[in-house]
């Protein structure tokens, strides 16, 4: 068992949310009971992890897109904003969301969970945006063809994988990550005189420059490429605490 201020300060310690310039609250965002024997974890706060994290009788559900961001403005608690909470508050489950600190945590963030399930040596922070690196570059130990790193790249996320692909398709080697919806971020990759850039989503018009400019750019899905960092959360506070710990995954293409 765990107390939920324990939690709460373990996360928070971890991955410094304050250090953030974020779209939303980090950290607790629905409070629940105080005393925590099971945790579940999930990319994201669905209707569906909700309802997951309920049946599995979890004290706690942990995130890294919770329920509240500024682009939505004030929200009533109807409709299906309201399936997504009401099961949270009458179940007393607690629920933690960590977006931007869990993207671009060195060591068990997203993008460096990524980078380490594709063998990629060297990490170091990528992307300074508002006083924050938001990913990770990192490198091959060999270099390889663009067409060989997107299968490993698909293997990786089991996903299927978007590349635009330079027209003079030079090796790969170097690669920078920011996860998720980064699409425009392959500029910092091409200034940084990096081969490659990885995100989970990509536009019409960063595929045409992107390839454009020389650079190889990936999209493997704004949710497969989020996986990492939750699963990383879930083992250590499984190592941390003595709690019972669940992965809830999703079925989402995108």
């Amino acid at each position: 068992m765990v107390i939920r201020e324990q939690l709460q300060h373990f996360l928070d310690d971890l991955l410094k949310p304050n250090m953030f310039q974020d779209y939303g609250p980090n950290g607790l965002q629905i409070e629940g009971k105080e005393e925590i024997k099971k945790v579940a974890f999930a990319v994201s706060a669905t209707r569906d992890s909700v309802a997951a994290a309920v049946a599995a009788k979890a004290d706690a559900l942990v995130v890294h897109h919770g329920l509240f961001w500024r682009f939505h403005g004030t929200r009533t608690i109807t409709g299906p904003f309201a399936k997504r909470v009401k099961p949270l508050i009458q179940n007393d489950i607690n629920l933690f969301g960590y977006h931007l600190p869990l993207d671009a945590h060195l060591e068990h963030g997203n993008a460096a969970g990524l980078a380490k399930s594709l063998g990629l040596e060297n990490l170091q922070p990528f992307a300074l945006e508002k006083g924050n690196f938001m990913g990770v570059k990192a490198e091959l130990p060999n270099s390889m063809s663009g067409t060989d790193f997107a299968k490993l790249l698909e293997k990786s996320l089991a996903h299927s994988v978007i590349h635009a692909c330079p027209e003079d398709a030079g090796t790969i080697q170097s690669v920078g990550i920011i996860t998720g919806g980064a699409n425009s971020q392959w500029t910092i990759a091409l200034a940084d005189g990096l081969d490659a850039y990885i995100t989970g989503e990509m536009s019409e018009h960063d595929w045409n420059e992107a390839r454009e400019s020389n650079i190889h750019m990936f999209a493997g899905g704004h949710h497969a490429t989020e996986r990492f960092g939750v699963k990383n959360l879930k083992a250590l506070v499984e190592k941390e605490f003595e709690v019972e710990t669940i992965f809830i995954d999703s079925n989402n293409p995108a």
